[in-house]
């Protein structure tokens, strides 16, 4: 795809620009005022077109880069390029979509999730906490569950914020998804009283990791 067609995408982004919706988004840290649903439904028109993907994402626009995430091909990108990708996407949604939406379905993944939990940079290291949660949720063979226990339990309290929401969701999973561990994963939460007191939305959740615990597993039970 040529430049040409990135300027049009962009004037098409442009005109989707919502003040109200902008207004929500940067509440969240995210610079961009474009309705979701509208970004997908034009994701859906352009259909799959990696080399737009690229172009689009090196625009470093917030709603632009959504939109590349949506229309990519996640198994074209190097594992180096991902890497470079994640350190650039410095807005949650941006983040969170790059790791769901393209990470999570590379060959790679395993490999960034390792390098990634250990990097010193937090946002970084939350990415590879949250490929630590979805192999905790759907594929925990050959994970040291006590062990992640073990560095949740030493460095969740004094995490920053992404980092610690990302470790309070691993913790969360640990305990709904396996039994042997469930008792130390609410001990855990309970004493580190993590998002305990987060302001959370009548018939939602809870994150503070005892509540959600308990409440995903009485769902499970209620089945």
């Amino acid at each position: 795809m040529d430049a040409t067609t990135v300027a049009e995408v962009m004037a098409e982004l442009s005109a989707l620009e919502d003040p109200r919706a902008r207004e929500v988004n940067e509440k969240h840290g995210d610079d961009h005022g474009v309705n979701l649903g509208k970004l997908r439904a034009l994701a859906k028109r352009l259909k799959t077109q990696q080399d737009l993907a690229r172009r689009l994402w090196e625009t470093a626009d917030t709603a632009a880069r959504l939109l590349a995430i949506l229309i990519c091909r996640p198994k074209a990108f190097e594992r180096d390029e991902l890497d470079a990708m994640l350190r650039e996407a410095r807005t949650p949604k941006v983040h969170d979509w790059l790791v769901n939406y393209v990470v999570k379905k590379h060959p790679s993944a395993e490999e960034l999730r390792l390098a990634w939990s250990a990097d010193p940079d937090p946002v970084v290291a939350s990415a590879g906490w949250a490929l630590t949660t979805e192999r905790v949720a759907k594929k925990p063979e050959g994970l040291d569950l006590d062990r992640l226990l073990d560095v949740i339990e030493a460095g969740m309290r004094d995490a920053p914020d992404r980092l610690q929401w990302a470790m309070n969701h691993c913790l969360a999973r640990i305990g709904i998804d396996h039994p042997d561990h469930r008792a130390r994963a609410i001990d855990i939460g309970e004493r580190l009283e993590v998002l305990k007191d987060y302001p959370t939305p009548p018939n939602c959740t809870s994150p503070f990791a005892p509540t959600w615990i308990a409440e995903m597993v009485r769902r499970q039970h209620d089945r």
